[in-house]
């Protein structure tokens, strides 16, 4: 017998989605450029959100696309300076010979 078989499903549905609203509060505020995201995978038998944690819910959304925005923005700066970075190589003299005569 497994250890949720006694408890109401509501009770289950609302543990589980606690479960994983931790989980993915917990990746958005420690995961870093250094360190790697674990890959998520949709759970596919938690159900509907229980009115409960809807509140909790849209804001751990709207916390995501806020961060989303910030890698966004964050990805066209990089991309910004490595532009210039070209620009700047793209000027640089060769600093030996280009050529070597070998008929004389």
């Amino acid at each position: 017998m497994s250890p949720d078989a006694g408890r109401p499903a509501d009770t289950r549905a609302l543990d589980d989605w606690t479960t994983l609203l931790d989980a993915l509060e917990h990746e958005l505020t420690v995961t870093s450029a250094t360190e790697a995201a674990t890959t998520w995978t949709q759970p596919t038998v938690l159900g509907p959100v229980p009115r409960e944690l809807v509140g909790r819910a849209s804001r751990l959304l709207a916390a995501q696309r806020d961060r989303l925005a910030e890698l966004e923005t964050e990805r066209r700066q990089t991309l910004e300076h490595l532009g210039a970075l070209r620009q700047v190589a793209a000027t640089d003299e060769p600093r030996g010979s280009v050529y070597l005569d070998a008929s004389a």
